[in-house]
């Protein structure tokens, strides 16, 4: 029977719902080193992620889905932490993803605390092939960003499209990064406007 007559567990879950809000609000701070104005939220880069993520899956013979879903939740603990960039990381000493998605979700129904975990653990720790894909989708998504950025006249922006290009496992990511660095983020178009 599911728990959700339980008052507490509702407005835990939902405190979690809220607060995820936030990831709607909040900025990625490594492009403002780049000199990005008004960067993309946290949000906006984990829907692309996800996205990213199942085609990714789709492409490499993995669960599309489960890929989409590490993607969607990869970032989550930004509410807590913020977006570190890389540079401040040499300066701080994170706390593990996986300790503060038990904080944020330590009053949510107990179904909702053991799948955020699992799902967390299994993207920081794992190594299928969808875990693959969805790291791949998190650089492959800030390569995309950044051809994006560039358009808009960010000169800055090469050594995230080049340590993105580094990190991709996937022959999949590999061939269509290689292709966003041919194209222009408009192109799409033209396969409908002829």
């Amino acid at each position: 029977m599911a728990d959700t007559e339980q008052p507490e567990h509702a407005k835990g879950t939902t405190g979690f719902l809220l607060e995820m809000g936030m990831l709607k609000r909040a900025k990625r701070t490594g492009w403002w080193i780049a000199g990005v104005k008004d960067p993309e939220t946290i949000a906006e880069h984990s829907f692309r992620v996800a996205l990213i993520g199942s085609v990714l899956a789709m492409m490499e013979g993995a669960d599309p889905a489960r890929t989409a879903l590490l993607g969607l939740w990869h970032d989550t603990q930004e509410t807590r932490v913020g977006d570190i960039p890389h540079i401040g990381r040499r300066y701080l000493t994170a706390t593990p993803n996986e300790d503060v998605t038990a904080d944020q979700v330590s009053a949510a129904h107990p179904a909702v605390r053991a799948g955020a975990q699992e799902i967390v653990r299994e993207y920081e720790y794992g190594d299928s092939l969808e875990v693959v894909c969805a790291h791949d989708a998190d650089k492959l998504e800030c390569l995309l960003q950044a051809v994006e950025y560039r358009e808009q006249g960010c000169a800055n922006v090469q050594p995230w499209i080049d340590s993105s290009v580094a990190k991709l496992k996937t022959a999949a990511a590999q061939s269509l990064a290689e292709a966003a660095l041919s194209m222009t983020s408009i192109e799409w178009q033209k396969t409908y406007l002829r």
